[in-house]
């Protein structure tokens, strides 16, 4: 049994790939480098570099390895950047999964987990978020998001394809030291590329109605988050009926403020971060409810923000001669 992994040369899909791995499922990767590494790719794990947008490649790929289903991580994952860049965001991630299900159809491979992400909801008017909450995304990056569940679903109704889509918040932490978070746009390797060259984070506003002041999000570990999409996959490979849709969520989330006190905590780096004006957008808080996957994935957290910051942390400084 073997799953094919787009995106596995990233930062979330090389994770995906090592815990399909560990769990004793063979997969195959297409990426084509435009944000991943191929030493993200594990030596023994085909590796066909190439665009999703090839579907014919993509078709080729599925068939010569025999797939019985698709992890769909490759995108354009930037919402801030998609407001300068919708087309070539609708172009990757809407146009890009079209033709990942096109392969899937032309193969005969009829399961597939999407990786989507927590931008649908917007800015939900709800202290906590159900998947049961309206979907009012607020950047090309979100739309595009939601444009792919629907993709799925109408497919499902259609031909019969099992799908499931994992919307997550914020992905932070390593599972290797080989494997960082190299993304220009992140929370994490924002704070700790600046620590680590003597420069001094920044907060986006400090005035929120929050218990600090600061803006609560939901942050999970990226191996929490792979072992989702190993459990979805196995739970449609098993012929299980899963929901459209599962948030993978904390329940509670953190504030900046509080990761910025561990990041100081875990690194002993004593720093007082700086406090700039509000950025246009930010809601005070957005958590999400993981009550659902834990129930039908049996899916849970399993690491402390201590744990998140202290392997990013590790993975950081691996980069550093």
């Amino acid at each position: 049994m073997t799953w094919m992994v787009t995106g596995g040369a990233g930062y979330i899909g090389a994770h995906v790939v090592r815990a399909f791995r560990a769990a004793g499922i063979d997969v195959v990767v297409v990426d084509d480098l435009s944000s991943g590494h191929a030493s993200f790719v594990p030596d023994g794990v085909p590796f066909v570099q190439a665009s999703i947008l090839d579907t014919e490649v993509v078709t080729q790929a599925l068939t010569e390895h025999s797939c019985v289903g698709v992890v769909h991580v490759a995108g354009f994952k930037y919402a801030g950047q998609s407001v300068k860049r919708p087309l070539h965001t609708y172009t990757q991630n809407v146009t890009g999964t079209l033709s990942v299900l096109q392969a899937m159809a032309a193969a005969q491979v009829e399961a597939v987990v999407f990786s989507s992400s927590a931008a649908t909801y917007g800015t939900p008017d709800v202290d906590l978020v159900t998947e049961a909450t309206a979907t009012t995304p607020e950047s090309p990056y979100g739309e595009s998001k939601l444009i792919g569940e629907w993709l799925l679903a109408d497919q499902g109704r259609a031909t019969g394809l099992r799908h499931t889509s994992l919307r997550y918040f914020n992905v932070v932490g390593s599972g290797s030291t080989d494997l960082p978070d190299t993304s220009p746009y992140n929370l994490f390797p924002l704070v700790l590329d600046a620590l680590a060259e003597g420069r001094t984070p920044r907060i986006y506003g400090a005035d929120y109605d929050t218990p600090d002041g600061t803006c609560v999000r939901d942050y999970i570990h990226v191996a929490d988050l792979a072992d989702a999409h190993v459990a979805a996959a196995q739970a449609l490979a098993q012929g299980r009926d899963l929901d459209p849709v599962y948030n993978l969520g904390s329940g509670d989330g953190v504030s900046v403020r509080q990761i910025m006190d561990t990041i100081g905590a875990v690194t002993g780096i004593d720093f007082r971060p700086e406090v700039a004006d509000r950025r246009p957008g930010d809601p005070a808080r957005i958590v999400a409810s993981g009550a659902a996957a834990a129930r039908d994935l049996g899916w849970q957290m399993t690491h402390s923000l201590q744990d998140m910051v202290a392997s990013a942390w590790a993975a950081r400084q691996a980069l550093t001669p």
